[in-house]
């Protein structure tokens, strides 16, 4: 009786103590809202939920060692994580870490850590301890490596001085100098990681503002990232990050001092709103955080309806987010460029790693101002006379052409040199076509994405485009769109770029076919400029942005001095750039739809551009906005319309009124020889003009100058992907099959061809092929005897036959996929010829075959559009004989004839 008595009198006077500790940190707490309430810091609040937490905690302990003195020796309790740096938010978690040393059994101190454990669950504290032992926390596990991190962010706060000494001053400063290059590598791959799962940008419309890129985490792995830099260095002070006194005071930049704090605020914010550790800014929480002005100075926090507040709009406020999250991104990048990869990463493209290599063994022109070293791109110091070239236009713009080709990462201290001489740099920029040559070289890399985002983050972007100003961090608020604005262009430039590389998945084999279409576009550089320009516009925000984003890269064309084929081919690319989705909500099989939508586009060339423009246009509105149904839909209004414009495409001939402009704009180029210029144009199909530039026509033109010299004229255009060659000549039977022929013998695949003709007998044929057997890559003293092989072929100086005779016994590879041998004609879509299109397996020689069969059955090819879609050969000729469209008879002749043909060749 007595023995119940006794305990019945101390369990009053614990719960009493338990008590009195609740409620003062209940008190705290709701103390420490208030103050965030009336405007106190993001860093005060955090700081103060830490230190009432030390108190409980710290209270707890005592009760606990007075209850069960096997807590008094060989055993101590951290504060790691967020709590360690003394960064505990309103709702996150508190992580202890019972550190004890070899001889205290784990059994014996089991319950009394479980009822502290339950008292601070009974506080509302949504608790996380671990109990360790010193040699295990002194052994780095990189299964386990967040343990490891958590310990970088650590203090003590109570328990036996003695353990916490050894652990804190010997062994985990050992252990961290001895594996702090390993923790590094694993913390750079695991932020990798963690990264990809937001696209690796911070241009989520609703983003965890805790671990998005350019988050709350990326600033730690900023600090631990220094932590561990000094601890690979020897550091033999206590590695907690700041020497736990929080992240704000290890701030060494302003910039990123100011996003912190922002974050800090956001975070807390985000906190007091849902009651629960939730760091989604989603439209509600953005329209709440607006309207009482969080991170935007002392602010009045009300709990009521946005519309009832006070404040900034949403959209103004997140983009105020997003540079913040910029600042982060950046400083991290600087951080992470120290730490060697682990392995190899898969990113780089052949043609990327190529580049690189290039750079490194100095093939390409050599680095003015600047070197390669390591993966980083750095600027040479500033020499008498020189000066400096972080102030040269020239020099920093070549410095990103080579990012954008490598991949490289610009130095550190290079990155700050640019960022200091901006204003010397905006003083110094010239504008006209060596600007746009350096614009060519970025765009067209391979990393271009990269590069631009890195140019937008040191206002370099801006500087040559001011255009780009109003659509930064620009917020479109609606439930489609993923990313702001500007990184919805720059995510469109990086799946252009993906198209040219080999993609796996529900959507590989989508990106395969459109990526046939962008290796077919002939100005691709056009093609991109208009992307990074289509949606500037939307800064006005005057309802049509279509039509604004036109008006201002009218503005860019001009400064870059672009001619006018090129402007309009750009600039009827933004104007258009919603046409296309447009179409796709009609019915693409109505043929008024796809005649009016090949009204707007006009051109093959234009409609390829477009294509590809909106299937990326797509993808970049989210992951998931471009389903394999809308791909397919998409292709077919490319198929439907290309075919449209293919069957029309000799309907127009030069010399008639609609084709005037086009004339005059290539007599611009030489205006002393206009008749010359204009009796050269007569009687070619209008599309010759419309997919050619001014001076591709200029030269032309010249080469059929030198006809009485030479009667066979050759121009031809080497690429590591796809080369082209155009022939200039009398007109003659079997001309367009000998030249088929003379590529066909060299191993050359024909990818596409067209042919034209003007009233004075005189055709432009072209032909785009790679070099499936890499004879002209491999050797480039070849390329002179190739182009001197072609011309003796087509001059008669050596047989086409016989050329194709090697080529003839090498052993055909089975096709992956059979395609029948079909030809249609149709009579009424020209009313000048007979359209012929042949589908057939696509083998080398064939185009040969088909020309040589036109030409023996006396087919005069007025127009040649040939096209490869995989193994699968579509070509269209207009045909005619005697000047006359062909009969029932001739063609049913022609079919039977064009069968039996491809029949040898492909059997």
């Amino acid at each position: 009786m007595l023995e119940v008595q006794s305990v019945n009198k101390t369990m009053p006077e614990n719960e009493s103590t338990n008590d009195g500790l609740r409620e003062e940190y209940q008190r705290q707490m709701l103390a420490i809202r208030g103050a965030f309430e009336a405007g106190a810091t993001g860093a005060a609040t955090i700081a103060g939920r830490s230190s009432a937490m030390d108190d409980l905690i710290i209270g707890l302990w005592k009760q606990a060692v007075a209850e069960s003195p096997v807590l008094g020796q060989g055993i101590t309790v951290l504060a790691v994580g967020g709590y360690g740096r003394r960064e505990l938010f309103p709702q996150s978690d508190v992580d202890l870490l019972y550190l004890i040393d070899a001889k205290v059994s784990e059994a014996e101190i089991k319950k009394p850590i479980r009822k502290i454990s339950q008292a601070l669950w009974d506080c509302g504290v949504q608790l996380s301890p671990a109990t360790r032992k010193r040699s295990e926390a002194e052994r780095f596990d990189p299964e386990n490596a967040e343990f490891t991190l958590s310990l970088l962010d650590q203090r003590m706060l109570a328990g036996d001085m003695a353990v916490y000494e050894r652990f804190a001053n010997i062994g985990l400063p050992k252990m961290l100098e001895r594996e702090s290059q390993a923790l590094a590598t694993v913390l750079v791959e695991l932020t990798r990681e963690r990264h990809a799962k937001y696209g690796d940008t911070p241009f989520h419309l609703e983003p965890s503002m805790k671990d998005c890129p350019g988050g709350l985490r990326d600033v730690h792995v900023c600090a631990w990232l220094k932590t561990l830099a000094n601890a690979g260095r020897g550091a033999t002070k206590s590695p907690g990050t700041c020497d736990g006194k929080g992240m704000m005071a290890c701030l060494d930049h302003e910039e990123f001092s100011k996003a912190v704090e922002f974050l800090f605020m956001v975070r807390c914010f985000l906190h007091y709103r849902h009651d629960r550790d939730d760091n989604t800014l989603d439209w509600q929480a953005q329209d709440a955080a607006a309207a009482a002005a969080i991170g935007l100075g002392p602010q009045r926090m009300q709990w009521a309806e946005p519309s009832a507040m006070e404040g900034v709009e949403a959209a103004y406020w997140m983009r105020l987010y997003f540079r913040h999250a910029r600042s982060v991104e950046r400083r991290l990048a600087q951080r992470m460029e120290s730490v060697p990869e682990h392995k190899p990463t898969n990113r780089w493209t052949a043609t990327a790693r190529a580049a690189f290599a290039k750079v490194r063994r100095g093939a390409e022109s050599p680095l003015v101002g600047c070197r390669v070293e390591g993966g980083r791109v750095i600027l040479d110091g500033v020499t008498e006379g020189i000066g400096d070239p972080a102030q040269d236009p020239d020099v920093v713009l070549q410095v990103f052409g080579v990012i954008a080709k490598t991949g490289c990462r610009l130095d550190r201290a290079s990155e700050e040199r640019i960022s200091q001489a901006l204003p010397l740099l905006s003083a110094h920029l010239e504008e006209g076509p060596a600007l746009w040559r350096h614009l060519q070289e970025i765009l067209l890399g391979p990393f271009a994405g990269k590069t631009l985002r890195a140019m937008h983050a040191l206002g370099i972007l801006e500087l040559l485009m001011p255009e780009f100003h109003g659509i930064d961090a620009l917020v479109i608020r609606d439930a489609y769109h993923r990313y702001t604005v500007d990184e919805h262009t720059m995510v469109l430039i990086d799946t252009l770029h993906a198209l040219e590389q080999k993609q796996t998945g529900p959507m590989g084999v989508w990106a395969e076919r459109f990526g046939g279409i962008l290796r077919d576009v002939q100005h691709r550089e056009l093609l991109y400029l208009a992307a990074l320009l289509h949606d500037t516009g939307k800064g006005r925000n005057t309802g049509d942005h279509a039509l604004e984003s036109a008006q201002m890269a009218e503005h860019v064309a001009g400064r870059l001095v672009l001619d006018a084929y090129e402007s309009g081919l750009m600039l009827g690319l933004i104007h258009n750039h919603l046409e296309m989705s447009a179409a796709l909500r009609r019915d693409i099989f109505d043929l008024e739809t796809v005649r009016a939508f090949a009204g707007k586009v006009q051109t093959l060339e234009a409609l390829r551009m477009l294509t590809v423009f909106t299937y990326a246009d797509i993808h970049a509105v989210h992951p998931d906005a471009l389903t394999p149904w809308k791909a397919e839909n998409l292709w077919r209004l490319y198929l439907s319309t290309a075919s449209y414009l293919d069957r029309s495409v000799d309907d127009e001939r030069v010399g008639t009124r609609i084709g005037r402009d086009l004339v005059n704009r290539v007599v611009a180029q030489i205006p002393d020889k206009r008749a010359e210029v204009e009796a050269f144009l007569e009687g070619f199909p209008e599309r010759y003009l419309r997919t050619r530039t001014p001076d591709q026509v200029r030269m032309h033109f010249e080469m059929a100058q030198r006809l009485d010299e030479d009667p066979v004229q050759i121009l031809f255009r080497y690429a590591q992907g796809t080369s082209e060659i155009t022939l200039l000549a009398k007109d003659r039977p079997q001309l367009f099959a000998d030249m088929a022929g003379a590529l066909a013998a060299w191993g050359m695949n024909i990818v596409t061809a067209d042919a034209f003709s003007n009233v004075q007998g005189v055709v432009v044929d072209n032909f785009r092929f790679t070099d499936q057997f890499r004879t002209l890559e491999m050797n480039a003293s070849e390329h002179e005897r190739f182009v001197a092989s072609v011309h003796d072929a087509m001059a008669g100086k050596q047989a086409v036959e016989k050329l194709l005779n090697g080529r003839r016994r090498g052993r055909k590879k089975a096709p992956k996929v059979v395609v029948e041998a079909r030809v249609d004609f149709d009579d009424e879509v020209s009313s000048h010829s007979t359209l012929l299109q042949v589908v057939a397996q696509d083998v080398p020689g064939l185009l040969r075959a088909i020309s040589l069969t036109l030409a023996e059955q006396g087919c005069n090819i007025e127009v040649a559009l040939v096209d490869t879609e995989g193994e699968t050969a579509i070509d269209v000729f207009y045909i005619t004989r005697d000047g006359a469209k062909l009969d029932a008879a001739e063609q049913k002749e022609l079919r039977k004839a064009l069968l039996a043909a491809m029949k040898a060749y492909v059997v």
